[in-house]
């Protein structure tokens, strides 16, 4: 087992959330909490800080912070050259007056759901296309930005693991893989995910809370103000396709880049890679429309995708100090320390309501499902297989536990590169879109439980 500091490898993490909260600064709070992690093992404040700079230029030498870095930030850009190209403004055009599709506040909401379900190949990604097409809607029928946020949130991450094609499948697979070479169990990992994907209740719940706040017309606490000079006006002269260019070059290059990282298998393929190529590619792509279509006066394209990657700095050294903190967490060995209390779970029907406990916050606390799934896959496999349900409908659940669990925190967790990112796209505050998302994130995990309780006991 992992060495572990026992109660004192909570402190950080829990540290950065609290501060969080209470101060509305996301990246002092986490670094405040990676500090405080290095004190606590280093034993001086000096040590501290050496190791905290130490640390956050190992990750800097990681390729795939690397290129998540720089998604993140040409992010920024896309966005900024499809409102310079007037894109949005011939997509609401085209929607609301040519073709008549959105002609109130529900319609505007439901469009932001549909498109979360459709683009199902990044998390990241979902989210981003989600809140820049829709927010000239909804902020034109009165939706709140703080709802906007949750539906893109609540169809992210959760859809992405409903519809497993992507890198997140492939980690999943990987690590039901491992088990299985290792001798733990013996299934067919495909078979054995896709059977989970079934009970992955808090992702099943999580889409239909959304779509039950959008029929019952249940608006957020708005927060954020939206200016009346913010608010889209038609115009025939929008260009629907300077939209529509960046965004499907976006995706097909995913698509492209992770079918060849994978050698002809999307689900092996570098997520990290593909989501770099897909934003610097689709620049380059949309650039040349742009010029093509005189959208962009050439002398503006460049100072457009600086502004635009400009805007999502703070964005990048949230997602740096995120990654940081869950350098501590490994460390410490958090997910050690927590991960032992599940050992005293006798009963096997009480075994995955406990592993999507144990998940849930693991990865409330850390920010990161693909952590949680790391630490807990191999722990909640291993656990069922040693009571003997190795072939049985309980390890699904167990699998599907993991992953609730984990999609709970990316959801839910304001230290979640998710949940910033969709704070972004809806242009909302962040500390707003995660008081005004939690109780909903907390409904679906409640439901969860009692599912995974009720499950369990059928299971045995």
């Amino acid at each position: 087992m992992q060495e572990s500091y026992g109660l004192y490898s909570l402190f950080p993490p829990l540290m950065a959330i609290i501060l969080a909260i209470i101060s509305r600064n996301v990246v002092l709070s986490l670094l405040i909490g990676v500090i405080s992690g290095y004190l606590i093992m280093e034993g001086s404040v000096e040590g501290a800080i050496v190791e905290t700079i130490k640390g956050i230029f190992h990750l800097l030498q990681k390729g795939w912070v690397v290129k998540t870095l720089v998604f993140a930030i040409f992010v920024g850009s896309i966005i900024e050259l499809i409102q310079k190209s007037r894109g949005v403004d011939g997509f609401v055009y085209f929607l609301q007056q040519k073709k008549k599709l959105v002609k109130s506040k529900k319609d505007a909401e439901f469009l932001a759901f549909f498109i979360g379900l459709s683009i199902f190949i990044e998390s990241s990604i979902t989210s981003l296309i989600a809140g820049t097409v829709s927010r000239p809607l909804t902020d034109r029928y009165g939706t709140s930005r703080e709802k906007l946020a949750y539906i893109c949130d609540s169809t992210a991450a959760p859809v992405c693991t409903m519809f497993p094609l992507n890198a997140w499948g492939a980690l999943l697979l990987g690590l039901i893989g491992s088990q299985i070479e290792a001798g733990v169990i013996s299934a067919e990992p495909i078979k054995l995910l896709g059977t989970a994907l079934l009970f992955n209740f808090y992702a099943i719940f999580s889409i239909l809370l959304v779509a039950y706040t959008i029929l019952k017309g249940i608006d957020f606490t708005p927060y954020t103000r939206v200016e009346p000079s913010k608010q889209p006006i038609l115009d025939k002269k929008g260009d629907l396709y300077a939209l529509l260019v960046p965004v499907i070059s976006l995706l097909i290059l995913v698509l492209l880049s992770l079918f060849v990282t994978g050698r002809g298998n999307l689900l092996k393929g570098d997520g990290s890679t593909s989501v770099f190529v897909a934003v610097t590619g689709s620049i380059a792509i949309s650039s040349f429309y742009y010029l093509i279509k005189k959208s962009i006066p050439p002398k503006k394209i460049f100072p457009a995708i600086f502004k635009g990657a400009k805007t999502m700095t703070p964005v990048a050294l949230i997602l740096i100090f995120a990654f940081a903190i869950g350098e501590v967490t490994v460390k410490m060995g958090t997910g050690t320390y927590m991960a032992h209390f599940a050992n005293t779970i006798l009963n096997p029907a009480l075994l995955p309501a406990g592993i999507f406990l144990l998940s849930a916050v693991i990865s409330f606390s850390t920010g990161t499902s693909w952590g949680t799934f790391s630490i807990m896959m191999p722990i909640a496999i291993t656990m069922t297989a040693g009571i003997g349900a190795d072939q049985s409908m309980l390890l699904s659940l167990s699998v599907a536990a993991v992953i609730s669990g984990g999609v709970f925190g990316d959801h839910a967790s304001p230290i979640s590169d998710t949940t910033v990112i969709s704070a972004i796209a809806a242009e909302c505050d962040l500390i707003a879109h995660v008081k005004t998302q939690l109780p909903w994130a907390l409904l679906s995990a409640l439901f969860s439980l009692i599912a995974f309780l009720l499950f369990g006991y059928l299971a045995i």
